[in-house]
Formats: structure tokens, sequence, C-alpha cells
């Protein structure tokens, strides 16, 4: 997988799921605002890709950036989840973090491969 197919993934990834957690917030104002965050990071990465395609090492840098900052940010909604037995947020925010630890390798992989050139 490329580095820019990986950023899509985890992006629209981050969005999808992003919409489905903050679903309540924006319906009834109820939950937290902090469950618009995956959506934002999502159309963040989504708005970059264009550079990562381009293979602009300043972007493909910023990019990989952002997903460890929400790799590293997703563990505290996860805990919260396992503490409150929601098992739909588990789910959501688990497969928020597979693709965003999918991205990050397939990101380690490019940087090797680039290296190595």
């Amino acid at each position: 997988m490329k580095a820019s197919q990986a950023n899509i993934l985890n992006s629209l990834t981050l969005i999808v799921f992003g919409i489905w957690g903050a679903y309540p917030y924006v319906l009834s104002g109820a939950g937290s605002a902090t469950s618009l965050i995956p959506l934002l990071f999502g159309l963040l990465l989504l708005s970059l890709n264009n550079g990562m395609k381009k293979e602009n090492k300043m972007i493909a840098h910023i990019v990989v950036l952002v997903t460890f900052v929400i790799l590293v940010a997703l563990i505290m909604p996860l805990k919260g989840a396992f503490e409150r037995s929601d098992t739909m947020a588990l789910i959501r925010v688990g497969i928020m973090l597979l693709t965003s630890l999918l991205a990050m390798i397939t990101f380690i992989q490019s940087f090797i491969q680039a290296r190595k050139k």
C-alpha cells in the first residue's frame, strides 16, 4: 500500500467514524465537542493528501506527525469506552486506532524505502 493510499484510508475512516461519534452532539447538543476532533483531523489529513501523492517531504512529515498525534490521542477515548463498557464506542475508536496504526506503519516503510534510494 502506498503512503497516500494509507492516508486516504485513515482520513476517510476518521471522517466517517468522527461523524458517527459526533452525531448525538450535532443533533441535540448533548455530548462533548471533543467528539468532533477525529472529523477535523480526518479533513486535515484528506486535504494534505495531494501533497503526499506528489511526494512533498514537508507535507509527508506533517501528515506523519498529525497521524501520530491522532494515534496517541485516541488512547484516552478508548480507555473511556472500556470504563463505560460502551461496545459501539470501543468498535469506533478501535477501528480509528487500527487505521491510524496501519498508516503509521506504511509511512515508516515508505520513509525507509525512500532512504534506501
